[in-house]
């Protein structure tokens, strides 16, 4: 191949995000801490790479608290869980680690303080994600779900000036917005939450994909295909201009012929893919002659997040529901 004046535009900030690093630290912490195995309810965060590795630790993934052996350590991913998976778990007399994202905790929280001041709540989001059935688990009698501006049109609220909209953190931004405008534009009241609920690394990571997709014939998004916010880049890239975007999961699924009459491959990851799997699609790519780097830094992240509560106070045993 050619290789002349081909190159990578990397895109910054990429990979994991403070919520999913407190996460990963959560569980390996509790193996360190109470032994193989630690039970954890739905993945952990959403990559392929991520949980296969927590597995060889001793992690033990289950769909469902039912399948806790009784008394034994649970913890609960990072998208969130309803309150009454909270019950069951007391109920089963497991220990309940919560390793909730805090800023997912922020929509709960939010959703619990309107429902208690009796507003209809839209809630924008995904039908079936595991982050908004815990959010809708805080206040079911209150909730509306808006997958995209087509369920607009079906919404009834009880009254028109005491509505307000929640979104799910990983959505895109412009498609939150869309959804939004919709909505305002039948119900003109409508509230916003007190703060943005999309999470500062997924707009960090779509401003990021923005500014290579321009001038890439090729953006490769590395994250699994249950990543809503991996998935959300791949369109992001997109509507930015690229030519094609294509959502990987390892760098052997990388297709050469995807790379015919490209000179610039853009380069990017979601929130829950490690530095190693990104480090081996430039490798690949470099194969492939794409040897030149440039990284396109879009913003600096210095947030951090502790551990649950229950991690820095391991002599407490018991189920009750913790502030994460």
């Amino acid at each position: 191949m050619n290789t002349t004046g081909k190159r990578v535009l990397l895109a910054s900030p990429r990979g994991f995000c403070a919520g999913v690093v407190r996460a990963i630290d959560a569980v390996e912490k509790a193996l360190e801490l109470y032994g193989a195995p630690i039970y954890v309810r739905h993945e952990i965060v959403h990559n392929t790479h991520v949980v296969q590795t927590l597995e060889r630790k001793g992690a033990v993934f289950v769909e469902d608290t039912s399948q806790v052996p009784e008394g034994s350590i649970v913890l609960f991913s990072a998208h969130g869980v309803a309150p009454t998976v909270h019950e069951q778990a007391a109920k089963r007399k497991l220990t309940a680690i919560d390793a909730t994202c805090p800023l997912v905790t922020k929509v709960h929280k939010e959703a619990i303080r309107y429902a208690r001041e009796d507003y209809d709540i839209l809630l924008i989001g995904h039908k079936g994600h595991e982050e908004v059935i815990g959010t809708f688990g805080e206040a079911p009698d209150h909730i509306q779900l808006v997958d995209g501006p087509d369920d607009v049109g079906d919404i009834a609220v009880r009254d028109p000036s005491k509505v307000m909209w929640l979104s799910q953190t990983t959505l895109s931004v412009d498609e939150t917005m869309a959804v939004v405008e919709a909505l305002r534009d039948k119900f003109p009241q409508l509230l916003s939450p007190p703060s943005d609920d999309i999470c500062y690394a997924t707009q960090n990571r779509q401003l990021a994909v923005k500014q290579i997709s321009a001038e890439a014939g090729l953006v490769i998004v590395i994250g699994s295909r249950s990543s809503s916010n991996s998935r959300r880049l791949v369109d992001t890239a997109k509507l930015a201009g690229a030519r094609d975007a294509r959502l990987v999961d390892t760098a052997e699924e990388i297709d050469e012929r995807w790379m015919d009459d490209v000179t610039t491959v853009g380069v990017t990851s979601g929130a829950s893919v490690p530095e190693v799997l990104i480090e081996q699609v430039l490798a690949r790519l470099a194969q492939c002659g794409f040897e030149n780097i440039e990284i396109i830094k879009a913003a600096d992240e210095t947030q951090r997040f502790s551990l649950p509560r229950r991690l820095r106070l391991p002599c407490q045993h018991n189920s009750e529901r913790e502030a994460p």
